[in-house]
């Protein structure tokens, strides 16, 4: 029954479904890929420092042998020549060992498009299936696999092999030479051997790239009716937070309608916006946006006004820049701090019996 679900699976996965895989860490890893760019950063340091390394090897080597006839052997003697050794490598192989810890973090985020794979972070019971574990190892990917490793094996021993052919016909292994040729041949010999293995792995990592890719994306197709299914979900979703939307609106709106009564002023455009403004001395730091709207809800704002006893006045632009700038609940741009002082000083002036009741108002209002 599962192999028959599985060959229904004939439909490209949707990008939802691909989202979650990405979540999952479920994407296309080849391990060859992590020893090609390990490879890669290797031959690129050594690119800069191989010829520091071999002079540092070289002058290691003359000392070695120059004092070999006089070298006491000794647990004093063997301690102190260790730590000359780790004095002299640690500049050649500190250097290796960061390029290599930067390819594996820069594979890593390639291959999983750096991003953080969320729910694959943690314990999971099921990983200790051996039923699950058993299908993995002796599945029919297990003959894909078992090709890329004869693949690797042939690859790696053929570049072994020519490497070591062209190396031994070096007059190192035929003639006598000066001791500071060593270093030389351990460079050439270095450069050439990761060069060759380079472009081994190159081909290798390519071919498991490609297969993992196209089994990645085999496991994540989906059937027609799970198209349908996940389509009918996203419509739904769509609607329900359209709906949200339209209901935080809604309550937005009868928010402000309610808070009006409360305002000290409605600057209006006339008709194409209304905002209506609170200041309270002691208490707000400036004056606040309590509501604000355009066209037919800016009719509305005024309606209610009109009905509360609360000042109006027209003023096209500082209206307009209200409206664009300001938030609902916060105090108003310290830009518009002057303009509206004028609006407040006028209708303070003109209107003190309404303001005599909006204390007792915003008494029975709270807030």
């Amino acid at each position: 029954m599962a192999e028959q679900d599985k060959d229904q699976k004939t439909e490209a996965p949707t990008a939802k479904r691909l989202t979650e895989a990405l979540e999952r860490g479920q994407v296309a890893r080849a391990p060859e890929l992590q020893t090609l760019f390990t490879l890669a950063a290797v031959l690129a340091v050594l690119g800069f420092t191989a010829r520091a390394a071999a002079r540092r090897l070289s002058e290691y080597a003359i000392s070695i042998f120059s004092t070999y006839p006089r070298l006491s052997v000794h647990k004093e003697a063997l301690a102190g020549e260790f730590a000359k050794v780790l004095v002299m490598s640690a500049p050649i192989l500190l250097p290796i060992l960061a390029a290599c810890a930067a390819a594996a973090l820069f594979v890593g985020g390639v291959q999983s498009g750096f991003n953080l794979a969320t729910k694959a972070i943690g314990f999971h019971w099921e990983r200790l299936d051996p039923r699950a574990g058993f299908a993995r190892h002796f599945s029919k990917d297990v003959f894909p696999r078992f090709g890329l490793d004869v693949l690797k094996v042939v690859a790696i021993g053929a570049t072994l092999y020519l490497g070591a052919r062209n190396l031994l016909r070096d007059p190192l292994f035929t003639s006598p030479i000066e001791t500071a040729y060593l270093g030389t041949f351990l460079n050439r010999a270095t450069m050439e051997f990761f060069g060759r293995m380079l472009m081994a792995m190159t081909v290798v990592a390519g071919l498991s790239y490609a297969h993992q890719r196209f089994k990645t994306m085999k496991d994540l197709r989906m059937t027609r009716q799970e198209v349908k299914d996940e389509m009918r979900n996203v419509e739904i979703d769509a609607k329900i937070k359209a709906a949200q939307r339209r209901l935080g609106r809604r309550l937005m709106q009868k928010q402000m309608l309610a808070a009006v009564a409360t305002a000290d002023v409605v600057v209006t455009n006339p008709t194409h916006y209304a905002v209506a403004l609170k200041y309270e001395r002691g208490k707000d730091a400036a004056p606040v946006i309590l509501a604000k709207g355009e066209n037919r809800f800016a009719l509305r704002l005024r309606a209610i006004a009109e009905e509360n006893g609360v000042p109006t006045v027209e003023n096209k632009t500082v209206a307009r820049l209200l409206f664009a700038l300001g938030r609902v609940g916060q105090v108003i741009p310290p830009e518009l701090y002057q303009a509206t002082a004028e609006i407040l000083a006028l209708v303070y002036r003109t209107h003190r019996y309404y303001f005599h009741r909006l204390r007792g108002r915003r008494l029975e209002i709270p807030g």
